[in-house]
């Protein structure tokens, strides 16, 4: 499935037809076909991909326990026990990337909590951070010591994988770019 192109189609819907759509999903999920389909290619000890809502990301997981309507899963990083509903499991390895195409900048839905994003802060200096908040217009990101609010809009992807050692990364033509205008002010 296209998730951008369905974002695409669902951005032009009002807040009536997308409560409704919502609804209609809720009800398909719910349906306990859908429920058995899942749990019966679950046993206890399997690894599984599971998405969570709140970070906007596939985890890793362990089935520990299974229930009527929901699963227990042990998180492999975090070592935390998840009840999470059967079909938040990605038992087909199915693409759950949205890659949506804003203006400029980066998407609500492209990115998720711990990735590695940049900005130009205001005072025109490249910083990088990792991303430990998702709002509703901002990020929040750990850049050195410091917490930043950041629009989406204003971040990109770092491909660097140094740049996260400190808070500002290191530009050749910005530095030799700075220091000529810090000469022509010491004149």
């Amino acid at each position: 499935m296209n998730f951008s192109e369905t974002l695409t189609s669902l951005n032009s819907a009002s807040a009536f037809e997308l409560y409704r759509l919502r609804a209609a999903i809720d009800r398909v999920l719910d349906h306990p076909g859908w429920v058995d389909a899942v749990r019966s290619r679950l046993h206890i000890g399997q690894s599984v991909e599971y998405f969570d809502p709140p970070t906007n990301r596939s985890h890793q997981g362990q089935i520990l326990e299974l229930r009527r309507k929901q699963a227990v899963v042990l998180d492999l990083v975090t070592q935390k026990r998840w009840l999470i509903s059967y079909v938040a499991i990605n038992l087909d390895g199915a693409d759950v990337e949205i890659r949506e195409q804003p203006k400029q900048g980066l998407g609500r839905n492209e990115v998720a909590i711990g990735d590695l994003v940049g900005f130009v802060d205001r005072d025109h200096l490249q910083r990088s951070g990792r991303i430990v908040r998702l709002n509703d217009k901002t990020v929040t990101l750990v850049c050195g010591q410091q917490q930043w609010r950041v629009a989406y809009g204003l971040l990109h992807r770092v491909v660097d994988a140094s740049a996260l050692s400190g808070e500002m990364l290191e530009l050749e033509v910005m530095e030799s770019h700075l220091e000529a205008e810090r000469d022509k002010r010491d004149e």
